[in-house]
């Protein structure tokens, strides 16, 4: 799909549909471009009842201007940040469903931050357009151009700008999408690490490494290893390096829970919904989400991403509960569940990212159905033990429209973890789960500032509407180029 902004007249720009998002009045930049058009345009929408309240919108079909059908999405100017995203994610929508092959977006005037505006369009175009291929019936969007029209070229600059990184979130947001689709015979741990060969390869700034168990074996991850003990899928450790800043500047790693079908092990999960547990893995796949969309936009910053890939299933010769394994860092853990699995490769992970001496270590995992009970579809939970690198996680999740909310990391929850035979059990008993799975992996990053992203709710979606998201690509990728800014 192709990105272009546009500061041209609008009569002049050829399209098969043009967005429009307004109040009840049709906007004061259009009326000061056009008043022609502005006065056309308002009176179709008052014989439609168009009231420009949010959540809103008309189609409107006039064969006799440069773009036949018009959509117009209300957007009053009360409307929140998160609001105006819903309005954009809906436009995007009904774009794609027109069957449009041109797009010309018209900027909503009452935005004050066009770039931002411009990047959540291209973002929740791509996102809209993307369409799991289950056979060979299924099309792929019209959709090829979308025109981004502002009222001047200072705010057509910052559009492009915008539109070249939202196109990129986009990307990378689709890309987890498809990964986290794929079912659990298909991606496996071999599979995702091709998959980070093959991005690697086309890329001269991103370098990918695989660890296989030998490897993992002499490294001492007993801890990875034990998840991965009663499957004949071998467990992968992938390692992609970005670098598109200074050679001397540390990087920000991510680390992201890729446990590609998670049966739970020993303590074998209920049968109902276990196919959903193909998600598992969708805190890896955002990290190779973000992977694609640094590849994209190429931002100045460094970045590591670690991807421990495993199957967890049952067999004679898997983990059984109260075995005591030994982590990277020499920790003994007795684990007391085997379906508590994903903090067992994530803390070798952390363990392992210590050697590039990094600025900041986020780790992103479905980790806790508590975490569902607790903050629903809506928001990831975030635990840190750094309060700098939260509030700068939590400030890129409002921006993005990808929120994430704090809990707390103290060491009341921490005791919870008491064990008679190890250094501490994998689990912290029924209260709190959440805190507890992250005050476990706290244990690991004590020379570290880290945070932990729990997505367990809000990587994908069941029912009618089953599939992966792509969050938290939104968020890390604000992220990272709020740090790149930081960093210049």
């Amino acid at each position: 799909m192709e990105f272009t902004a546009s500061s041209a007249n609008l009569l002049k720009i050829k399209a098969d549909c043009l967005i429009l998002m307004t109040n009840a009045q049709i906007g004061g930049a259009l009326k000061a471009h056009n008043s022609e058009l502005y006065g056309e345009l308002k009176g179709l929408a008052k014989t439609v009842g168009f009231d420009g309240k949010s959540g809103s919108s008309k189609t409107l079909y006039t064969p006799g201007l440069p773009f036949p059908q018009i959509i117009l999405i209300g957007v009053d100017g009360t409307t929140t940040r998160q609001k105006r995203i819903k309005a954009i994610a809906d436009a995007a929508t009904k774009a794609i469903a027109s069957n449009a092959k041109k797009i010309l977006w018209v900027a909503d005037e009452i935005s004050e931050d066009s770039n931002w505006q411009a990047a959540m369009v291209a973002r929740n175009l791509l996102y809209a357009s993307y369409k799991y291929v289950k056979n060979d019936k299924v099309q792929p969007s019209l959709l090829k151009t979308l025109v981004y029209w502002t009222p001047s070229r200072n705010v057509q600059r910052a559009a492009a700008a915008g539109l070249d990184f939202g196109a990129a979130v986009g990307a990378g947001m689709n890309c987890a999408r498809e990964l986290g689709n794929l079912p659990a015979n298909i991606c496996t741990p071999n599979y995702l690490a091709d998959q980070a060969r093959s991005m690697a390869s086309d890329n001269s700034m991103l370098e990918c490494s695989i660890l296989n168990e030998s490897d993992m074996q002499k490294l001492g991850m007993g801890s990875l290893l034990s998840v991965a003990a009663g499957t004949v899928e071998p467990a992968q450790f992938i390692v992609m390096d970005y670098r598109g800043g200074a050679k001397s500047e540390a990087p920000i790693v991510l680390i992201g829970k890729a446990v590609t079908f998670d049966s739970g092990g020993i303590s074998l999960k209920p049968g109902g919904g276990m196919d959903e547990m193909k998600f598992d893995m969708c805190g890896g796949a955002s990290v190779f989400g973000v992977m694609q969309a640094l590849n994209s936009c190429q931002l100045s910053i460094n970045v590591v991403g670690l991807v421990p890939a495993v199957e967890n299933m049952p067999s004679g010769t898997a983990t059984r509960p109260g075995d005591v394994v030994t982590s990277m860092s020499g920790q003994t853990i007795e684990v007391l569940n085997t379906d508590a699995e994903g903090r067992l490769i994530l803390c070798d992970a952390i363990t392992y990212s210590e050697r590039f001496k990094p600025r900041a270590v986020i780790d992103i995992a479905t980790l806790t159905g508590a975490c569902v009970m607790a903050l629903g579809k809506q928001a990831s939970g975030l635990l840190s033990n750094d309060q700098a690198l939260a509030e700068a996680l939590l400030t890129s999740g409002t921006h993005s429209g990808d929120r994430a909310w704090q809990l707390p990391l103290w060491e009341e929850y921490d005791a919870q973890l008491k064990s008679n035979f190890a250094d501490m059990a994998n689990i912290g008993g029924r209260e709190a789960g959440t805190i507890t799975a992250a005050c476990f992996l706290a244990r690991y990053a004590k020379n570290l500032p880290w945070a932990h992203i729990d997505i367990a709710g809000t990587a994908w979606l069941s029912g009618a509407q089953k599939g992966a998201t792509g969050r938290p690509v939104p968020l890390l990728m604000d992220y990272l180029q709020q740090s790149a800014n930081r960093s210049v």
